[in-house]
């Protein structure tokens, strides 16, 4: 079993920079892909940010390209999230997940089996 834990998420205010970590146990760590996915309210999932093994490839969604940055330290087996220029409509829950099996390139709608139980964003003006 893998299990992730993400702290760093609190209010803000439009403009600011916000460090999202998630710490995992359990597993192999440097074999799996990982992601930040955010729900805002009344919003479905999205998909925000990836890397891989190795940090060899990452993604960005759109909607965070330029401003968002995902890291992982293998050593601490830990993902961070570092995320600048934050606007309101970055406000959500953040999770942690990774994804255990092989990785076949990154899409907006990328299927993780391990999941953390989030920690909440909220940017306001």
């Amino acid at each position: 079993q893998v299990q992730l834990v993400e702290t760093g998420g609190r209010s803000v205010q439009a403009g600011d920079s916000l460090r999202l970590s998630c710490v995992v146990s359990g597993g192999y760590f440097m074999s799996y892909q990982f992601g930040w996915v955010r729900q805002g309210p009344g919003k479905e999932r999205e998909f925000v940010a990836g890397i891989t093994m190795g940090s060899v490839s990452t993604y960005y969604a759109d909607s965070v390209k330029g401003r968002f940055t995902i890291s992982r330290d293998n050593n601490k087996k830990t993902v961070y999230l570092q995320m600048n220029k934050l606007e309101p409509f970055d406000t959500g829950v953040y999770y942690c997940a990774a994804d255990t099996s092989a990785f076949t390139g990154w899409r907006s709608d990328y299927k993780f089996n391990y999941w953390g139980q989030g920690t909440q964003v909220t940017v306001s003006t």
